[in-house]
């Protein structure tokens, strides 16, 4: 197999569950509905699971196009190799969107609300406000890349790493994916987005072009600080990099928390004068 196949077949794979989960317990009238947001995350993390079982011989198992930049930006992969590594998993993300669709298909029509049918396929903020939404990107990417080198320092027993690294999901979206639903990965968003959007599904709505750019940023630029953070910490490699980085996050996270806490002062006098 193909460094290429692998990372297209492993991020099918985890497509084929993930969205899988949501849009059962999404859609109306599927015997999923309604089980909640701690079945979503369990299941996402077995969806890594089972889609680096599947690959990680063969490719790495990436599946991410923030943990292939990550891992290139400090060394650990070649350059040369990332096009290759993020068309594959872009194209694998749609196939894998697009089974989702099919095994589903008699609750699309019956499902009324469009943006229940879009979540299926793409990540939703919970509060959109997409400056906030950006950050909480960042931070759930580059807790993830952190937490696979952190992983790939030990050693576990043979077979075992891939249980490890679904358990990292499933933390972080119970911990950190309420804000945005928990991309942290641009093919797990566009990929099955371009699908949403070319796929004819009844009642769908729009594919909410306008917020795509923010689980496609926000994981880019988390995992690249992940691997440059780790890199720092863990082994003294202070570079230029790590501190233009900082420097752009510390942007980042003051700017959205200075607009946050505008918007709550404005709102706290706007109170107080309708109270007078």
């Amino acid at each position: 197999m193909t460094e290429f196949l692998a990372e297209l077949i492993g991020t099918m794979i985890l497509i084929i569950f993930g969205a899988g989960v949501v849009a059962g317990v999404v859609l109306k009238d599927s015997k999923a509905e309604n089980s909640g947001w701690a079945v979503i995350t369990i299941a996402w993390g077995l969806a890594v699971t089972m889609g680096v079982y599947a690959v990680g011989s063969f490719s790495g198992a990436h599946l991410n196009p923030a943990v292939t930049l990550g891992f290139a930006s400090i060394g650990d992969f070649p350059w040369a190799k990332v096009p290759v590594y993020i068309a594959a998993q872009i194209i694998g993300a749609i196939i894998g969107a697009l089974i989702v669709f099919f095994n589903y298909l008699s609750h699309w029509e019956r499902t009324k609300d469009p943006a229940a049918k879009l979540g299926v396929f793409a990540t939703i903020p919970a509060v959109r406000k997409p400056f906030s939404n950006l950050v909480s990107e960042i931070i759930g990417t580059a807790v993830l890349v952190m937490g696979l080198l952190f992983i790939g320092a030990n050693d576990f027993t043979e077979g075992l790493n891939p249980l490890i690294v679904g358990a990292l999901i499933v933390a972080i979206g119970m911990s950190l994916g309420g804000t945005t639903g928990y991309a942290i990965n641009p093919a797990r968003d566009l990929g099955p987005r371009i699908a949403h959007a070319l796929l004819p599904i009844p009642g769908k709505g729009g594919s909410d072009w306008s917020y795509a750019w923010v689980p496609v940023v926000g994981p880019v630029f988390g995992g690249i600080y992940g691997a440059v953070f780790y890199k720092a910490m863990f082994t003294g490699a202070f570079g230029a990099a790590f501190w233009v980085l900082s420097a752009a996050l510390a942007l980042v996270l003051f700017g959205a928390a200075s607009v946050e806490l505008r918007k709550g002062r404005k709102a706290e006098k706007l109170k107080e004068n309708t109270v007078s």
